[in-house]
């Protein structure tokens, strides 16, 4: 049972890391659909650092580099060039696809390197997510530059007018974004599950993002949610540990998929939007030109 909480703890993280850096950058008005692209990006890269250099921290940077690179590239064809968000962000999951199982198959397999060990067994990235959410809380909700963020994405227009830089604030944002997408990546391969295969994160990013909708744009509720699938995912792996002999594996496989498709139709419905006020930014996805 202690195990499947410590796992489950380490699964959420990934999620968390992922999701907050969207939320940020939604929260600005800038949409990333790719986010799978970033995490696969993020984990490949520093997978194959820390296996050649022998270092976490280098395989770390690396995917906070790789992140952060990708998120600029977004950022640049949805802030600068007033591209379609959506367009850009799939054209990103697609390439990172595609490259990642070039440049990672001549490393397919187990990363070999002893395990970072932390008080109570859990990985050190669990412990930085939590800092994180309560940092993003803080600069959202508390600070001038968390107004300015919101701003962005609420009404860019009246921001621009009342002297915010909308543009460079989006890009900090989508830049920032892209590098906790990196972080999650190397978060599952060096610490979660490091064995490289292609495709290895099968969705993660997509759960993410849904994610983001799911909090309401909080940090705090980002962090329950993101807790909650990732009990429900590792008690599909091993369901024996909590209700042995109770149906198939295959279908506690898709009990955390289920759920999550149905919680986002519940707060997709007007009745959900009228009674709790969905915090949904204004212009998100919407390209802005300073006028």
């Amino acid at each position: 049972m202690l195990e499947l909480l410590t796992r489950s703890f380490e699964a959420s993280t990934i999620l968390v890391l992922a999701a907050l850096g969207e939320l940020i950058s939604q929260r600005a008005g800038v949409l990333n659909v790719g986010l799978e692209g970033l995490m696969l990006f993020g984990g490949t890269l520093a997978f194959i650092t820390a296996q050649s250099t022998g270092s976490y921290i280098l395989g770390v940077l690396a995917g906070l580099a790789v992140g952060g690179f990708l998120g600029l590239a977004h950022g640049f064809f949805s802030i600068t060039l007033r591209g379609d968000q959506v367009v850009s962000g799939m054209g990103l999951w697609i390439l990172s696809f595609g490259l990642t199982t070039y440049i990672g198959s001549p490393y397919t397999g187990p990363l070999g390197m002893e395990r970072i060990q932390t008080p109570f067994g859990l990985s050190p990235f669990v412990y930085l997510a939590v800092i994180l959410v309560a940092a993003a809380w803080l600069l959202v909700f508390r600070t001038g530059p968390g107004l300015a963020i919101r701003s962005s994405g609420e009404n860019p227009s009246a921001a621009e007018v009342s002297g915010i830089n909308v543009a460079a604030i989006r890009y900090l944002c989508v830049t920032f974004g892209g590098m906790l997408a990196g972080l999650s990546g190397a978060t599952y391969t060096l610490s979660y599950n490091p064995v490289w295969n292609y495709n290895f994160l099968g969705g993660w990013g997509f759960t993410s993002l849904a994610l983001v909708f799911f909090s309401m744009w909080n940090p705090w509720i980002l962090l329950a949610g993101a807790s909650m699938f990732a009990a429900m995912w590792q008690l599909s792996l091993s369901p024996e540990l909590v209700l042995p002999g109770i149906l198939s594996r295959y279908i506690w496989r898709t009990l955390p998929f289920v759920t999550t498709i149905v919680i986002l139709s519940i707060i997709s419905t007007p009745w959900f939007r009228t009674r709790w006020g969905l915090a949904r930014p204004e212009a998100l996805g919407r390209p802005y030109a300073k006028e």
